[in-house]
């Protein structure tokens, strides 16, 4: 039902905008994916892992802009390079560059801004130097 729809997407606009939400998120909608080592589970994952970076990439109701979302969250989506626990890290890596890709086609002058320049940032510097 649409007040169901729009109850579900008002919570996720919502928790997306905390901080470290982003990373909740994720957890959350990948949680018990990945334990299998069929091609059928492989496919599952990649099918999670491209709804949930489509779900990154667009602006929540709650935001004021697209631009304070990516000034938000694109820190928060460039932190899931760097997860720690192996079991998780592939997902956080395919929907960190799935949502990177998705937003570069969608938005690109906002994710030049908040998410490549950022990535690109150290190489940059070995490169001026």
């Amino acid at each position: 039902p649409a007040w169901l729809r729009r109850l579900c997407g008002q919570l996720l606009s919502e928790r997306l905008m905390r901080a470290n939400g982003v990373q909740a998120v994720v957890r959350g909608i990948m949680e018990g994916t990945g334990g299998g080592t069929d091609a059928e589970a492989a496919a599952v994952d990649w099918r999670k892992c491209d709804a949930v970076a489509k779900i990154l990439a667009s602006c929540p109701q709650q935001c004021l802009s697209l631009e304070a979302y990516c000034k938000h969250a694109c820190p928060q989506i460039l932190d899931l390079l760097h997860i720690q626990d192996k079991l998780a890290a592939r997902q956080f890596q395919r929907v960190a560059t799935t949502t990177l890709l998705t937003m570069t086609k969608e938005h690109p002058q906002l994710a030049e801004k908040y998410l490549l320049q950022p990535l690109l940032a150290p190489l940059l510097r070995c490169s001026d130097a």
